[in-house]
């Protein structure tokens, strides 16, 4: 497991428990009480750390390698799950998955940004940077999801839109523009939870919806804490700066109103238990679905309306 620059201490701890483990084994000795004291002493040092993070802290668990990407969720969370590619103008951008499922036995439309657990992988979903044809797509799937009145539920994790010259060439800023304007006009309800990363446009290409959730370690901004450090300070290297001064992480962003609510993530982080950060996860998609199936169409346009309207907070 990749261990994070500031859980080494942690680690110590738990080296010194696999190595008394050791010697209790090969010599007989009982040591069963040291073990148990350094244990403890092991949950304790990481109920203190998890609780006091901060937020570059936070940036390095949403960014870990072992994260649950979106076909983890995916696969633990729904079935029957069926995968619909392709944007009708010539691309399937794998960066943006989606498809129909059933969740808890009803149908929705589930969409996400993809990252991939290895350097294939990830070339192939192009490091979870999707390009115009996957927003293309994804609006494709949630027109449909409106047409035949299933609820749509996405899933982002993303460093932001492809910033590359082909993305440029085939409209990246107005395909998310679009989705913005055209997710506004849904007549579903639309759940939206920020997993890993949620960066810029890219991110809230997927994420104008009735509710908005933040795991606990993971981020919602409008530019990466490394462009932010690049343009204010002149130094990407000073990233730990932006992020705290960007108001990033789930409290933040709660005070703000720009997210609805935060999910708890398993003590270490989603990456260290994927079926509880699941069950966690689903937990709250169902609560939310069961709330936003009472509202009409109208209702459901009108409240996504007034809830981007009321974002932000002004300071004197």
């Amino acid at each position: 497991m990749t261990v994070l620059d500031f859980e080494k201490p942690i680690m110590e701890i738990e080296k010194k428990i696999e190595e008394f483990k050791k010697i209790s084994t090969e010599s007989g000795m009982d040591l069963h009480k040291e073990i148990e004291n350094f244990e403890q002493q092991a949950n304790d040092c990481k109920k203190e750390l998890y609780a006091n993070l901060k937020p570059s802290q936070k940036l390095q668990i949403a960014r870990h390698p072992e994260r649950p990407n979106f076909l983890d969720y995916v696969n633990n969370m729904c079935e029957n799950f069926i995968e619909l590619h392709g944007d009708r103008e010539g691309m399937d951008d794998r960066a943006i998955i989606g498809g129909i499922a059933k969740l808890d036995g009803k149908p929705v439309m589930i969409i996400g940004t993809m990252k991939g657990k290895s350097t294939k992988e990830n070339l192939e979903y192009n490091f979870g940077m999707p390009q115009p044809q996957g927003y293309r797509k994804a609006l494709r799937l949630f027109k449909h999801a409106s047409k035949f009145n299933m609820p749509i539920i996405t899933l982002i994790d993303t460093p932001g839109a492809y910033p590359g010259i082909s993305a440029e060439e085939t409209n990246q800023g107005g395909a998310i523009a679009v989705n913005l304007r055209d997710m506004a006009k849904l007549n579903v309800p639309v759940i939206a939870v920020i997993t890993g990363e949620g960066c810029s446009g890219g991110a809230l290409g997927l994420a104008v919806a009735n509710k908005v959730f933040l795991l606990e370690h993971a981020y919602y901004t409008v530019i990466s804490p490394e462009g932010c450090a690049s343009i204010l300070y002149r130094d990407a290297a000073r990233a730990a700066d932006a992020a705290n001064a960007l108001k990033i992480t789930a409290p933040d962003l709660l005070k703000l109103g720009i997210i609805d609510g935060e999910i708890k993530e398993p003590l270490g982080g989603a990456h260290t238990d994927h079926k509880e950060m699941t069950e966690s996860l689903k937990a709250t998609i169902l609560e939310s679905l069961k709330e936003l199936s009472k509202m009409s169409a109208d209702e459901l346009k009108k409240d996504r309306y007034d809830k981007f309207r009321r974002m932000g907070a002004f300071q004197e």
